[in-house]
């Protein structure tokens, strides 16, 4: 039987012995391109993947969102949330768990639901919204039609675009989906509520740290650890809502 502390032992072997001992390269990268080998190289060596398999995360992105939560105790049983960009749906597990969703529940019973271009596996306690752009109004209705007057309580985006190949414009179209996501939160929000989103590096930063400002008690840049480091990946967390008329 593998133990939680045989797992955190896999990962600080991973990251902290010499990457030359222990990489494994992939057995048949014949046919495919240079990034396609670094990829698969790449999750092959990577100790987060290897974690979320052995914990059933649909994706190594749960490590960022418990990470995050963990520091920031931003999901509480009983909560609102709507995630943007759900797929694959480890975000989403990780809400389901945290907010106390799951069928049948009888004390604070939470809701997720999560809205993604496209298709998502079913996961019980969450609804999903499939083959659906959050950026369009009839999906913010879709939504508000399944919240039937709830506010909602975290506000979370992982959305972001297909990579262009230029690092500016890939930079722009992201926080341009993360201010589509702050936008339905600062409308939609309770008081108190959260919002979280991510980024890529780039000259509009500060605009939308500091428009989040208006709104948030407070605003933080995290990178969390399952970031990795040579990404430009970070994220932008506002907490405690203050409402529109601040």
């Amino acid at each position: 039987m593998i133990t939680r502390s045989s797992l955190n032992s896999i990962i600080y072997a991973s990251l902290h012995t010499s990457s030359a001992l222990r990489k494994i390269v992939p057995k048949s990268l014949k046919g495919r391109s240079k990034s396609s080998q670094d990829w698969l190289t790449r999750q092959l060596n990577d100790p987060y993947v290897k974690l979320a398999r052995h914990e059933n995360y649909r994706a190594r992105s749960a490590f960022k969102l418990k990470e995050i939560d963990d520091h920031h105790k931003i999901l509480h049983p009983g909560q609102v949330v709507v995630e943007c960009g759900a797929a694959p749906g480890a975000w989403t597990q990780v809400a389901v768990s945290r907010v106390n969703s799951l069928p049948n529940v009888k004390n604070k019973q939470g809701l997720v639901v999560g809205i993604d271009l496209l298709g998502i596996h079913p996961l019980p306690g969450a609804i999903f919204l499939c083959g659906k752009n959050f950026t369009h109004p009839e999906t913010q209705q879709e939504i508000l039609k399944i919240l039937n007057g709830r506010k909602v309580n975290v506000v979370l985006s992982d959305m972001a675009p297909n990579a262009s190949g230029t690092r500016a414009l890939d930079h722009e179209n992201i926080i341009d989906l993360a201010y589509s996501a702050l936008n339905f939160a600062v409308q939609h929000s309770a008081l108190r509520a959260s919002f979280l989103c991510k980024v890529w590096d780039g000259s509009r930063d500060t605009k939308l740290k500091s428009d989040m400002e208006r709104y948030y008690g407070s605003v933080k840049v995290i990178k969390p650890n399952a970031s990795r480091k040579d990404s430009s990946e970070k994220f932008l967390l506002g907490k405690n809502f203050q409402g529109i008329g601040r």
